[in-house]
């Protein structure tokens, strides 16, 4: 009997490791985009504790360097104009070892457009495919949703729904998952193709959900913890927000990446609790701002973002762009840029 609660005593310290590893602050940039025309410009600065070094052991272009405070910056006579390079990879170390960044040329749209699940509606196409993303991007969406929850082997998948082709995400193999025929040839993709596809481009941003799992608060946060780990291992930190129903997902994110840019789904919190969690936003059905039509400026007033869904009518759409919503996101992408087109 001493000998199993001795195992078990090991197990359970095993575990509790392994999961504040996690939880382990991520080094990050409170921003990854490097505007154009402007000689020598700041672009962001290194989550790091007063006083820690950090140094640039890799640049290949030459272009930038590192203030002792742990500001990047394009050097004193560089500056990026059309015809430079988009993307760019620096090495940096810190006391916990070396990490690589991408650093993104900003020709990123910012048109309000943010494609539900993909444009999918008019073209075909399955909700969350690869061919859906590729025509948000294609159309000129700002953003494309899309959703993800882990597989019963812990591997992160692309659904809306807690089942997809007559399976059980949570209770069924990601090898399985990715046999699933999707429209038009598609199958369905993983996490790492929908990061290497938007990477392809620098107009269109992903808006990742982690989905609010059946089976309760540490597989939400499982979710959490394994999308922004995927999101880092493939430097798409510059391409990726995040938002969700969950809210210890949301803090998780929170406490793994303190610059991710995250939206919180659920109207079950006052503007300020989001605010002391650090939270960057609301993302709320739009009959929430038809409600309270001061919500979008009262959340604005304390700095936070505001997005709306799902915005398919004409009419609703106009009311948003009037309360001048941050992000609007659609089944019907199309039918908003042409809203917007009108208004040029």
């Amino acid at each position: 009997m001493k000998k199993l609660l001795f195992l078990f005593f090991i197990l359970l310290s095993s575990h509790a490791g392994m999961h504040s590893q996690s939880g382990k602050e991520l080094l990050t940039l409170d921003n990854y985009l490097i505007p154009k025309n402007k000689k020598g410009i700041s672009i962001g600065k290194f989550n790091i504790p007063a006083g820690e070094k950090i140094s640039l052991t890799k640049d290949n272009s030459s272009l930038f360097t590192i203030s002792k405070d742990g500001y990047i910056s394009l050097k004193k006579n560089a500056a990026l104009t059309e015809s430079s390079p988009w993307r760019f990879e620096v090495t940096v170390k810190t006391k916990d070892g070396e990490k690589t960044f991408e650093l993104v040329r900003d020709d990123f749209i910012r048109n309000k457009v943010i494609a539900h699940r993909g444009a999918w509606k008019n073209h075909d196409a399955s909700q969350n495919s690869l061919k859906s993303l590729k025509k948000a991007i294609e159309i000129g969406c700002e953003g494309s949703e899309f959703d993800v929850w882990l597989s019963s082997d812990n591997k992160v998948i692309l659904s809306h729904d807690p089942e997809i082709g007559g399976k059980k995400v949570e209770e069924t193999t990601a090898g399985e998952l990715h046999k699933i025929a999707l429209k038009d040839g598609d199958r369905l993709p993983s996490l790492e193709e929908y990061i290497k596809c938007i990477k392809e481009q620098n107009k269109t941003r992903l808006i990742l959900e982690v989905k609010a799992s059946q089976k309760g608060k540490e597989r939400c946060e499982a979710v959490a913890d394994s999308a922004v780990h995927i999101v880092h291992r493939m430097n798409a930190q510059a391409w990726t927000d995040y938002i969700t129903f969950s809210f210890d997902a949301a803090k998780r994110i929170r406490e793994l990446d303190p610059t991710a840019k995250i939206l919180y789904l659920e109207a079950d919190k006052t503007l300020e609790e989001l605010e002391a969690e650090r939270m960057s936003g609301i993302d709320y059905h739009y009959s929430h701002f038809l409600k309270d039509t001061d919500l979008a400026k009262k959340a604005k007033s304390m700095g936070l973002l505001t997005n709306a869904w799902t915005v398919n009518k004409v009419e609703d759409m106009q009311t948003m762009l009037n309360q001048e919503i941050d992000y609007i996101t659609t089944d019907e992408p199309e039918i908003l840029l042409e809203i917007l087109d009108a208004k040029k």
